[in-house]
C-alpha cells in the first residue's frame, strides 16, 4: 500500500469518527487535489525509510558521484550504524551531533542515530570552534559524526564539551573504488589530504559500519511524540536556541509537503539534494520528502552552478528545492544554455525572499514555475507556500499549509487581529509547531502562547487569502517615531540598474533613535554614488524612509541558506561611534 492509499484510508476513518473541522477560507485557493486537512500516519522518521525500503527495495535512494545506494541497503546500513552507536554506549534520549555536508554518510548517521533512540543535533560545517562548542555544550551532545577535515576545530574544544566519542569519515568514503582512489590521489597532490589517526575516543565511520554488531540486538522502540531533533536556529537575531522537534512534528511537515504537490509520482520523481540538510528547510522539503516517497536523491555536497545544471540535465531531475541565490546563479551562469532543464516540474524557494527579477528570469529559461514558501525552524519549518500550479499574487509567501492556522495580530500586544491588508505579526498554529526551546522555558513562553507560535515576522493578508512578508519584527527600524521596514527600502534600491544586492539596517542615532543605513553591492562594471542612490530612493519613498548613509561593499554577510546577517552589520556599527546628530531627512 502506498503512502497516499494509507493516508486516504486513515482520512476516511478520521472523518467518520471525528467532528467535521471548520473549513479554512484559504483552502479554496489550493491546487486541485490538495486536501484542507490530512490524517497523518503514526510514524517516526525512521519509518519514512523503512516503508520505502519495503515498497522500493531495489530503487536507488542515493546517488553520489557514481555511487548508487538502494533503499534496502540504506535501511540496512542505518540499522547497522544504530547498533554500533548502542555498542558505544549511546542510549535513548542521548544527543548525537552530526557535522556533515550532503554526502551519504550524513543520511546514514542521521537515520542511524534516530534508530538508536538518540536526538540528532545538526551542526553547520562552516561553524568555527567556539560556535561548535556552544552547540555541543548547550545540547549535551556526547557523540559527534564529522569529516576528517573538521577534526582540528573539534579537537581544540573537545575537553570543554560533553563529548565521549568522535566518529570521523572522509568525504570520499562512499565513492566507487576508482573514483575514491582518484579523489584520494588528487587530494594528496594538492596537499589537502591529512588523515586523522584513529585513537581512543576517535572512531572510524566505515569501520563501525562494517563491524556490524550483533544483528539480534534490539534497538529501542520509538514513538511519534519522542523528540527527534534539537535543531538550532541560525542565530540571525540573537543567540541560537535549540528547537525541540518531535518525530511527529517532522513527519507531519513532510506529509504536508507531499500533499502540496498533488501529482507527485512516488518512486518516479528525481530530487536534487544540494540544499543543506543540516537546515530544517532542506530536511523537510528534500531529504525527508524524497525518502518518504521512495524517490532517488542526487547528492551534491556544495552548490556550484555548473555542477547543478549538469546534474539536472544528466539525471533528469524533476523536483528541486533551492534558495534565491541558487536560482539567480543558475540563471546567470554563462553555460546555462548548454543544458536541458525541461525535466523540472516542481521548484521550491525558501529561506529568504525571492526577487521578482530572479524568479522571472529562471522561469523564462526553464518553463517551470517557482513556488515560494515561508517557514521557520520552530515549525519544522514550512507553514505557508504558493500553489505549485495555481495563481499566485506577486511577492506572496503563499497560503497556510493544510491543518495550519494563521492570524495577523497587532505589533504592540500581539493579541488583537488587525484589519485585512494591515501589517501585523504572523501567528501560526498546527501539528508541525515545535515542543519548545531546549532548556529555555522563558523563551518558550514568550513565543508559544495559548497554542500559537509568535513568529516575529511582520506580514499582511490580502483579500485573496494570500500572505505577504513585510519584514522581521526585530529588524523594523524606528526612526523619528515612524516605522520603517528594511525590505521596503531594499526593494526600491534593487530597482536601480547598478544595484546587485542590498541590505538595510537601523543604526543608533542620539536624537532620532535610529537612522537608516544601506549596505550596497554594485553590479560588475556598474558605477553609482551614494548621492545617486539616495536620490533614487527619494523618487519612491517618503523622506523618513530614505537612507541617510550608503556603504558600498564587495559582498554582504549571509548564512549558507541566504539569510541576511543584519545582526552582524548592526554589531559592526555598535563598535563604531554613534551616528552624528543631524536630521536624517537631510541626507545626501
Amino acid at each position: 500500500m502506498s503512502f497516499c492509499e494509507a493516508s486516504q484510508a486513515e482520512r476516511r476513518q478520521h472523518e467518520a469518527h471525528a467532528p467535521a473541522r471548520a473549513q479554512r477560507a484559504w483552502a479554496s485557493h489550493y491546487d486541485p487535489g490538495v486536501p484542507a486537512t490530512i490524517a497523518y500516519p503514526e510514524w517516526t522518521l525512521p519509518d519514512l525509510l523503512s516503508h520505502s525500503a519495503a515498497r522500493f527495495p531495489d530503487q536507488t535512494a542515493l546517488f553520489f558521484y557514481g555511487a548508487r545506494i538502494s533503499f534496502r541497503k540504506l535501511d540496512e546500513w542505518t540499522a547497522s550504524f544504530a547498533r554500533a552507536l548502542c555498542a558505544l554506549g549511546v542510549s535513548a534520549g542521548d544527543r548525537v551531533a552530526i557535522m556533515l555536508p550532503n554526502i551519504p554518510q550524513a543520511l546514514i548517521a542521521y537515520y542511524g542515530a534516530l534508530k538508536a533512540g538518540a536526538m540528532v543535533v545538526q551542526i553547520n560545517p562552516l561553524y568555527v570552534a567556539e560556535e561548535i562548542k556552544a552547540q555541543l555544550v548547550n545540547s549535551g551532545s556526547t557523540t559527534i559524526v564529522a569529516l576528517d577535515q573538521f577534526f582540528p576545530r573539534i579537537q581544540t574544544i573537545r575537553e570543554h564539551t560533553p563529548l565521549r566519542q568522535i566518529i570521523l569519515t572522509n568525504a570520499h568514503d562512499c565513492l566507487p573504488p576508482l573514483r575514491r582512489w582518484l579523489a584520494f590521489v588528487k587530494a594528496r597532490l594538492m596537499g589537502q589530504e591529512s588523515p586523522v589517526e584513529r585513537r581512543p575516543l576517535v572512531c572510524d565511520f566505515l569501520t563501525l559500519l562494517k563491524t556490524r554488531p550483533d544483528g539480534r540486538a534490539t534497538l529501542p522502540s520509538l514513538r511519534p511524540d519522542d523528540l527527534a531533533l534539537l535543531q538550532y536556529t541560525g542565530g540571525t537575531t540573537g543567540t541560537p536556541k535549540g528547537v525541540m522537534l518531535s518525530h511527529r512534528n517532522m513527519v507531519v511537515n513532510t506529509v504536508q509537503c507531499r500533499q502540496w504537490v498533488p501529482d507527485l509520482q512516488e518512486g518516479r520523481e528525481v530530487f536534487l539534494g544540494v540544499i543543506p540538510f543540516f537546515h530544517a528547510y532542506g530536511l523537510s522539503t528534500c531529504q525527508h520528502l524524497a525518502v518518504m516517497t521512495g524517490c532517488p536523491l542526487i547528492l551534491l555536497p556544495r552548490f556550484q552552478a555548473t555542477e547543478v545544471l549538469q546534474a539536472i540535465h544528466h539525471h533528469r531531475v524533476t523536483i528541486f528545492s533551492g534558495i534565491p541565490a541558487m536560482f539567480m546563479l543558475m540563471s546567470e551562469s554563462p553555460s546555462v544554455g548548454r543544458y536541458d532543464l525541461r525535466s523540472l516540474r516542481v521548484c521550491l524557494s525558501g529561506a529568504s525572499p525571492l526577487r521578482l527579477d530572479v524568479r522571472d528570469r529562471f522561469e523564462r529559461l526553464t518553463g517551470v514555475k517557482i513556488s515560494e514558501g515561508y517557514g521557520l525552524t520552530e515549525a519544522s519549518p514550512v507553514t505557508h507556500c504558493n500553489p505549485i500550479y495555481g495563481a499566485r499574487p506577486s511577492s506572496a509567501i503563499g497560503l497556510p499549509f493544510p491543518d495550519t492556522d494563521s492570524r495577523v495580530v497587532d505589533l504592540e500586544t500581539g493579541e488583537q487581529e488587525v484589519a485585512r491588508g494591515e501589517a501585523g505579526e504572523l501567528l501560526v498554529r498546527g501539528p508541525q509547531v515545535m515542543q519548545g526551546y531546549w532548556k529555555n522555558e522563558a523563551e518558550t513562553r514568550e513565543v508559544l502562547r495559548d497554542g500559537w507560535l509568535h513568529t516575529g515576522d511582520i506580514v499582511t493578508q490580502d483579500d485573496s487569502e494570500f500572505f505577504h512578508l513585510v519584514d522581521r519584527k526585530k529588524d523594523m527600524i524606528k526612526s523619528r517615531g515612524e516605522n520603517v521596514y528594511p525590505r521596503h527600502v531594499e526593494a526600491v534600491l534593487l530597482t536601480h540598474p547598478a544595484v546587485q544586492d542590498v541590505v538595510v539596517a537601523g543604526i543608533t542615532h542620539r536624537r532620532f533613535g535610529e537612522a537608516i543605513k544601506a549596505y550596497v553591492v554594485l553590479k560588475d562594471g556598474q558605477t553609482a554614488t551614494a548621492r545617486d542612490l539616495i536620490g533614487h530612493c527619494r523618487l519612491s519613498l517618503a523622506s523618513f524612509k530614505v537612507p541617510t548613509t550608503i556603504e558600498f561593499r564587495q559582498t554582504l554577510p549571509r548564512t549558507v541558506v541566504g539569510k541576511v546577517l543584519r545582526r552582524m552589520l548592526r554589531d559592526e556599527e555598535e563598535s563604531k561611534t554613534v551616528a552624528p546628530e543631524r536630521d536624517p531627512h537631510e541626507a545626501g
